[in-house]
């Protein structure tokens, strides 16, 4: 047995680390997933989530837009970001149709591929906006527009198509659009000295590199990053040709786009949640393929602001509508959170980044944390209604939606369930490391050798791990298991032999280095409910207490506590105790003895010099991406602490 000193994470480096070597991601195809936890909600994105999003896109018109037939006066206008949507809805169903084959679904992609292909343009520019309602203004507003955001999420839908199927048509399409991108873009003169002001391309370059091996991608993304934010800034350039005054700019500052300093000087998470993971998410591919480490640099200074001061305990950051991300350090209200899915999505896929360059715990820490709660309450449990804000409290009136005008988020997370695989294990040339505990079956090459893992778990209910190497021939390489942060007492044993975590202990890892063949390991982690506390600058939680077991965040709801939520007192030696409840959600309710306030003596008048009496009773909390499945009411995370 070990007891960790990591408790739920310590993330502040002495010193930024070195890059060293750098790890491979199993890809999703050569996982299976069977988990008691994850395949239901697979199977709903498979069979509800995405026939849902394909028949919305029809209706509001975005697919109807690829036909290129729309006159002035006609409605819907296509929008400028349009075409994302669909892109994410086709890298999704890609993912998707490489594990479960569906005639059907593959009907309606390549249907969508071949109205892509058709509008294309000659110079192999393709955006449905900018092509029919005002082609006069192709590339005159990076800052606001969103042609390059745009281009990014059809080059990975490209991409997921092409390893999905081998089919080249959509590939082949983009590659002629990055092919024009290119020689529109860049420090040569005659060239444009623009970057978007919506990260994302930058990223996608780096995933169209690796499949195709053309390195102009590669540098045209490294372009997009080093220029981003130099003097003169290309935004100011670009208002005065338009015969705009930067003034004029909505939100005043360019640290909402991240552009407010050049990516290696900056030093703070800023401005709009989802440009920022995106654009740390590039800095983190780029620094693996370029060996680049001040851009390692500058996204370990980032990643541990955000984690030490801007993060919400779900997982969620971006506390601010008005930006849709971040405004101070510990600045996390609840109610008002905005903590977008599609930024949680983000932090997964930077922290999934992060881990190929450091082996390091925490950052997969925060990809489950992330995932577990803020990305997964972003869409129901019938997979048909989606939040795009995810508050830590609600009064009742905030509620998932069946669609929205800017409809980013609902196509990001089916595009995140559909490919959940490649997020399980990496390996390198020595070992081999499991990130996150999910029942599956996964073939991989560790040392030249084929191996295959078998694990089994109903994590995150339970914190038995059991997982079984098997190989043709006997083969030495070292075997990682993470040790998660929320996790104080783990057990580990190795073909029925007790074995010394805390001496095998590695950045958060236990590293088990044998000759393997047929082996089976057993991994236990303690999982009792905890009770969390927020940093004393969180002026918002301040008293408060949340609860949590294993990855998953808990809260409580009105339709299971009868009490106004903000009266519930929890008193600090309350046993809390959790049971898996088949007929609640189907989920481990956590259930305590607590206090609430009473008002039957609190007559004809609002303020009085005795505080209300408490009256015991009992409260009930489920997990927070479970919430708003049932009757609307109250929703509430962090508990008032007090009491006997």
């Amino acid at each position: 047995m070990v007891t960790t000193s990591s408790g739920q994470g310590s993330f502040l480096p002495t010193s930024t680390k070195q890059l060293g070597a750098t790890w491979t991601p199993v890809p999703w195809k050569a996982v299976t997933i069977d988990d008691p936890f994850w395949t239901p909600h697979i199977q709903v994105n498979r069979e509800h989530t995405l026939p849902y999003i394909y028949r919305l896109c029809q209706e509001t018109g975005r697919i109807d837009a690829l036909r290129l037939k729309w006159k002035p006066g006609m409605e819907p206008i296509p929008h400028i970001f349009w075409d994302s949507d669909i892109a994410k809805w086709l890298e999704a169903a890609s993912y998707s149709l490489a594990t479960y084959p569906d005639p059907a679904l593959e009907a309606q992609v390549d249907e969508v591929i071949r109205l892509i292909v058709a509008a294309q343009q000659p110079d192999g520019y393709f955006n449905t906006y900018f092509t029919v309602v005002e082609p006069e203004k192709r590339w005159t507003n990076l800052r606001d527009w969103h042609e390059l955001y745009c281009a990014g999420h059809l080059i990975e839908a490209a991409v997921a198509h092409f390893q999905a199927t081998g089919k080249r048509v959509l590939l082949d399409a983009l590659c002629r659009y990055a092919d024009y991108i290119d020689t529109v873009f860049g420090i040569a003169p005659g060239k444009k000295r623009g970057y978007p002001g919506h990260e994302e391309i930058e990223l996608a370059l780096v995933k169209l590199y690796r499949v195709t091996g053309e390195k102009r991608y590669l540098h045209l993304s490294q372009y997009f990053v080093d220029e981003r934010g130099r003097q003169p800034h290309y935004f100011d350039i670009e208002a005065r040709l338009r015969g705009e005054d930067r003034a004029a700019f909505q939100h005043k500052t360019y640290e909402y786009n991240q552009s407010h300093l050049a990516v290696r000087e900056q030093r703070e998470v800023v401005g709009h949640a989802v440009r920022a993971m995106y654009l740390y998410s590039a800095m983190a591919d780029l620094a693996r393929e370029l060996h680049d480490q001040s851009l390692f640099d500058a996204d370990q200074h980032l990643w541990n602001h955000l984690c030490t001061t801007r993060l919400y305990i779900t997982g969620g950051l971006g506390p601010s509508r008005h930006n849709e991300g971040f405004t101070a350090d510990y600045d996390l209200p609840n109610e008002t959170a905005y903590a977008e899915t599609c930024a949680a999505i983000g932090l997964v896929f930077w922290n999934h980044r992060m881990l190929q360059l450091d082996c390091e715990a925490r950052y997969a820490d925060v990809l489950e944390r992330a995932l577990y709660n803020c990305v997964l309450s972003g869409v129901s449990l019938d997979g048909q209604k989606f939040f795009y804000e995810n508050p830590l409290a609600s009064l009742g009136t905030h509620h998932r939606q069946e669609w929205f005008m800017c409809a980013c988020c609902p196509p990001n997370i089916a595009r995140l369930l559909a490919s959940l695989g490649q997020y399980i294990y990496a390996v390198n040339d020595k070992d081999l490391v499991v990130h996150l505990y999910i029942q599956s079956t996964a073939q991989m090459t560790v040392g030249g050798r084929e191996v295959t893992v078998r694990q089994e778990t109903t994590y995150p209910w339970d914190g038995t791990i059991t997982l079984r190497l098997g190989m043709d021939e006997p083969s030495m390489f070292g075997l990682r298991l993470r040790i998660p942060g929320w996790c104080q007492h783990a057990r580990l044993k190795v073909n029925g032999d007790a074995f010394d975590i805390a001496s095998h202990l590695e950045q958060g890892y236990v590293r088990v280095e044998r000759v393997w063949q047929d082996d089976e390991v057993e991994l236990e982690l303690a999982m009792p409910v905890e009770r969390m506390y927020a940093h004393p600058n969180v002026r918002q939680d301040a008293g408060c207490v949340a609860l949590q077991r294993g990855p998953l965040v808990y809260c409580l709801e009105g339709t299971d506590n009868k009490a106004p939520l903000h009266r519930i007192v929890v008193p600090g030696i309350t046993e809390l105790a959790s049971h898996f409840e088949p007929d609640l959600l189907g989920v481990m309710v956590v259930r305590g003895k607590a206090l609430a306030e009473e008002d039957t003596d609190w007559t004809e008048t609002l303020y009085r010099s005795r505080p209300a009496s408490l009256q015991p009773g009992a409260i009930t909390a489920i997990p927070y991406y479970a919430w708003d499945n049932r009757q609307p009411g109250e929703m509430r995370v962090w508990l008032r602490e007090g009491g006997s």
